[in-house]
């Protein structure tokens, strides 16, 4: 019978054609809908992790309380034998130390006056190692210049820079101050500038070496936190919140407000909360685009099935039993919804892998943005987006056919050739 109703589907195109059609739209709109919202959470964590909070992030019990000042005369001290005891006792994990400050950016001209000035929010990693790097994706970034080779050498956004007006190799003087409270003034040379496709950090952001701002700040072996990552850096919120339990019992004391604590990516800054919003948002969007292409499809199925209402009622005056017709109604309607849902599916796999590679570029809309989210929006292709396409694709059109067959038991055979007006 399978056969018998391909054979009709694909010869009567009047009967199938705009069914496929419709179908194959609402897979398609289902699976970019879809992968869209993934794509975008998904951007969201790993920026949050790459520049902000790590998977997981150890800090002081006083700076945790007060994390948003960067208070760095609260910061971790004797940073690197916790640094050997986190790398020995958390192997699969990678650990980058870092610095935050803030402070003044003053270039000077040909007399060395002011010339202008901007404030900047600063991060220091090591550049010695390639983790820090690696992680905040420093090479990917970089738009002109070196990484710093030498001491007091920084890398600059390029967007600040040009507003400052600075070239490659131009000095530069910092102004902010020590964990002590006193002025702190340095000159660095600018080896690079960044774009980090983020317009938050665009604004005004230095990347400099954790030895050198260690220097200026006056806290030798200190940095501000300590980020760990999961090796193959995906973010697994399970794995990170036990890791942190393990470890705030192991050399955690709440006593101690200098002692560590480390907190998983979602305990940060309520993003477990945000995450689960959005998380809750994206679905509930999704669920309600798939249940509103579900309503489109069944009605379209329902209204085949109602222009089949002569042909319907010739099978029976035939002779063809009224429940054989609705069950081949109902799988000849399974059959167009798996047509349109293939070919819908593969359109939007398409699609969303072209999203995935090159993205949605939405800067232009978000430029006083301060939510640490890139400025390009990708897909991301997961194995459920090979069959979400079908749920709306397949169970609308047949739940159209089954209300639409009921009609099939209700035609008297007596009075069909009245009704045929044979």
């Amino acid at each position: 019978m399978i056969k018998f109703l391909l054979k009709g589907i694909l010869r009567d195109r009047s009967r199938s054609l705009l069914p496929i059609i419709i179908v194959t739209m609402g897979a398609f709109l289902a699976v970019i809908m879809y992968t869209f919202m993934e794509g975008g959470i998904g951007g969201m964590i790993e920026t949050s992790a790459r520049f902000n909070t790590g998977h997981v992030r150890i800090m002081t019990n006083a700076y945790y309380k007060i994390q948003d000042q960067v208070p760095n005369d609260l910061a971790l001290i004797e940073v690197s034998p916790l640094l050997e005891k986190l790398q020995t006792t958390y192997p699969d994990f990678r650990w980058m130390t870092r610095i935050q400050f803030g402070g003044l950016l003053d270039v000077p001209d040909e007399n060395g006056e002011t010339l202008k000035q901007g404030p900047v929010v600063g991060t220091a990693i090591d550049f010695s190692s390639n983790v820090g790097s690696e992680i905040m994706k420093i090479k990917q970034g970089l738009v002109s210049g070196a990484l710093p080779t030498k001491p007091f050498e920084i890398l600059i956004s390029e967007q600040f820079a040009n507003k400052l007006g600075l070239k490659i190799g131009d000095s530069v003087t910092l102004l902010t101050s020590t964990i002590n409270g006193s002025m702190a003034f340095a000159n660095f040379i600018v080896s690079g500038f960044l774009s980090f496709g983020i317009n938050a950090m665009d604004r005004g952001t230095i990347i400099a070496d954790i030895k050198d701002i260690q220097s200026v700040l006056d806290m030798p072996d200190g940095a501000s936190d300590v980020l760990g990552f999961a090796s193959n850096m995906i973010y697994d919120d399970k794995k990170m919140v036990e890791t942190a339990k393990k470890f705030n019992v192991t050399f955690g004391n709440a006593e101690d407000e200098f002692a560590p604590i480390m907190l998983s990516l979602g305990e940060q800054d309520g993003l477990d909360e945000m995450l689960g919003y959005a998380d809750a948002a994206g679905s509930i969007i999704v669920g309600l685009f798939v249940f509103a292409m579900a309503i489109v499809l069944w009605n379209s199925g329902l209204m085949g099935n109602l222009r089949r209402y002569g042909e319907i009622g010739i099978r029976l005056a035939m002779g063809e039993p009224k429940g054989f017709i609705y069950r081949a109604m109902i799988l000849e309607s399974c059959m167009i919804g798996i047509i349109g849902s293939i070919i819908g599916t593969i359109i939007g796999l398409f699609c969303a892998y072209l999203l995935e590679i090159y993205g949605l570029d939405y800067g232009a809309l978000m430029q006083n943005s301060t939510m640490m989210m890139e400025n390009v929006m990708r897909a991301k292709v997961t194995p459920f987006a090979f069959v979400i396409g079908f749920l709306p694709g397949v169970f609308a059109p047949a739940l159209g056919a089954i209300f639409a067959g009921i009609g099939i038991y209700k035609r008297q055979t007596a009075s069909l050739f009245k009704e045929l007006e044979v």
